[in-house]
């Protein structure tokens, strides 16, 4: 791969590194971003302990951050990051202050979160990223979503269904790698080597387990401690790691050091890719190094729709996020007032047009294998959220049948998101994944790569033990070799009158959808302030069973987020079975202030107003800015 850059590089032996694009300086090295990366995360521990009192005190952060409203929630004049992680927050934070872009940021975060939270993503995985550049206006989304492997059929789980979800056989070919380097590619400014640095950093030298890792990994101890890959590095005195103490993956840190100096390439075709293959090979995988070179990002214009005054760029399917957003807005836009959504009703028309949308998704699937032209514009049209808004009775719900569902629904799993909001306006929305917490259970030993299971977001033709929901599987969601599987992931920039308004996403599968559009409503229609529209507890259905799920969550520092007892009355007044889940999904936002300008735009056409980011407690993150 060229090198990128023309700057003095430090770890590159103090040569400079050529570019072939001189119009594009990347003024950053490896150095500046881990050096700067260390100063913030020193800052933010000094900030966490000694946290006392009013959670809302303003505290500048370090490394030339914002102001930190909360350990949740950072205020940010040039730039921000949120993630499910501190430390990788802070290392997109540094790539921004050397000088970066918004997708540096992300390429940089995203692959510290791959090493912190191996749990939940990781470059064995896969991932959607929408992209804004705030110039010109163009959105353009990156699909690198695991594809199944040449060698994969329909009924390839017949004679196994465990082995869909458990074990090398339920790896689709991993995308993140190349998502990354592709939309680098088309808008990095730092030299790609440099991203990789401080997540090679921490692979190697060890990092701090966090008490929502130690919780993943109590609830998989069993295959943790089976698996010899996962064993070594998450168990290595044979017991479970837990929160505070030290995990390394050296064989991920000399992974990551062969993809920063030799691109992308290496892990697709080439020795780490090879080495990888031969794990899950041996393992019972039928992965071929032939597939990883097979293997292509799907690069298209952001999927674009309108609802209550606010643009939606997001993602085409195969994710459904984009176009189940759109329809759900559409359905609740159409009432003659939003007045309602700040009230009970407005909870009870919400779950019933998410009823709706989960019936129509599953239609959809991956567009080069299936023909959803007419399903995707139908969940776009205003027009037919107008007709199922009129099956909406205010004072009941019904049972699955009125919805008309024709196929069994997914049921997709754990996740990691991120947004990014760089100083010129540039804006990522990232959802990456491994799909169930450690993926396939399987960490290849000789990369240190946790082995992705995103073969079960396929449907398989029915045999045997019939879904709970008595459905059929649904046809456009079936195994083929290349294809991509249907997903909720929904990675959102939302726009206002041409000008970026906020980023937005989230990871918990199957809630997915349902979150992104409650914390929209809550702080862009309700007027929530950004953590609260957050913090609030969320409704969730999978239309069947036909239960309101609702959050009584207690996070890792204590507090309980709980559906107020008046909801829940007013709920089962209207016919609604309840039932409480402790592990709702989990949010990431930013959001611009438009009212007031915090510094002249280099582009006048530009706003440039104070950001506010927000991770979510409930995996105890926390932003970053500066």
């Amino acid at each position: 791969m060229a090198a990128r850059g023309g700057l003095e590089n430090p770890l590159l032996g103090g040569g400079a590194v050529s570019s072939p694009d001189s119009r594009r300086r990347r003024p950053c090295t490896a150095l500046a971003i881990a050096a700067a990366a260390l100063l913030a995360l020193a800052a933010c521990v000094v900030l966490h302990l000694s946290s006392g009192g009013d959670d809302r005190s303003r505290v500048v952060s370090g490394g030339g951050g914002g102001v930190r409203l909360s350990p949740h929630e950072v205020e940010a004049g040039v730039g921000a990051v949120a993630t499910d992680d501190g430390r990788c927050s802070e290392v997109g934070a540094a790539a921004l202050r050397a000088g970066g872009h918004a997708v540096d940021a992300a390429v940089a975060a995203t692959l510290c979160l791959g090493v912190v939270h191996p749990m939940s993503s990781g470059v064995g995985g896969g991932a959607f990223i929408v992209a804004r550049d705030a110039a010109s206006g163009d959105a353009v989304a990156f699909d690198a979503r695991e594809t199944a492997p040449a060698a994969a059929t329909p009924d390839m789980y017949a004679g196994n269904p465990t082995s869909k979800y458990k074990g090398a056989l339920a790896m689709g070919i991993p995308g993140e790698l190349a998502g990354l380097h592709a939309a680098w590619s088309r808008y990095g400014r730092l030299p790609w080597k440099d991203l990789f640095a401080p997540a090679i950093k921490l692979a190697r030298d060890g990092f701090t387990v966090v008490p929502y890792l130690e919780i993943a990994l109590k609830k998989t101890e069993r295959d943790v401690l089976a698996d010899p890959g996962l064993r070594a590095v998450l168990a290595p005195e044979g017991r479970i790691l837990a929160a505070g103490e030290v995990c390394r993956n050296p064989a991920l840190a000399d992974t990551l050091e062969a993809i920063a100096s030799g691109g992308v390439e290496a892990f697709y075709g080439g020795a780490v890719g090879e080495r990888f293959v031969a794990d899950v090979r041996r393992a019972g995988g039928i992965a071929t190094v032939d597939d990883l070179r097979a293997y292509k990002v799907e690069v298209s214009d952001a999927m674009r729709s309108d609802a209550m005054g606010y643009t939606f760029l997001g993602m085409p399917p195969p994710s459904s996020g984009g176009v189940g957003v759109a329809l759900i807005l559409n359905i609740l836009s159409g009432y003659k007032s939003l007045e309602f959504l700040k009230g009970f009703l407005g909870l009870h028309r919400f779950i019933e047009a998410f009823k709706h949308m989960l019936a129509i998704r599953m239609d959809l699937g991956d567009p080069d294998y299936v023909n959803i032209t007419g399903n995707v514009s139908e969940m776009l049209s205003p027009a037919f959220a107008d007709k199922l808004r009129q099956r909406i009775v205010d004072n009941t719900t019904f049972p699955p049948s009125y919805y008309f569902p024709k196929w069994s629904q997914l049921d997709d799993h754990g996740t990691s998101h991120l947004c990014v909001v760089d100083g010129d306006r540039n804006a990522v929305a990232m959802t990456t994944t491994e799909n169930h917490l450690f993926g396939a259970h399987l960490l290849s030993p000789s990369t240190g790569i946790v082995v992705n299971n995103q073969m079960d977001d396929f449907s398989v033709p029915a045999e045997g033990t019939p879904p709970p929901d008595n459905l059929p599987p649904a046809p456009a969601n079936f195994i083929a070799p290349g294809k991509r599987p249907l997903s909720s992931m929904t990675p959102t920039i939302i726009l206002k009158d041409g000008q970026l308004a906020g980023v937005v996403g989230g990871s918990g599968g199957p809630f997915i959808i349902a979150t992104v559009v409650q914390v929209f409503v809550n702080h862009f229609i309700v007027g929530m302030h950004p953590l609260a529209a957050v913090l609030n507890p969320r409704v969730y259905h999978k239309l069947v069973p036909n239960e309101v799920v609702y959050e009584n969550v207690t996070v890792v520092d204590g507090e309980v987020f709980e559906l107020s007892g008046e909801a829940r009355e007013f709920l089962r007044r209207r016919g609604h079975r309840l039932t409480s889940t402790d592990s709702g999904a989990v949010c990431q936002f930013i959001v611009q202030d438009l009212l007031t300008p915090v510094a002249a735009a280099g582009d006048e056409n530009v706003f440039h107003g104070m950001l506010t980011a927000v991770s979510d407690p409930r995996k105890d993150g926390r932003p970053a800015g500066m």
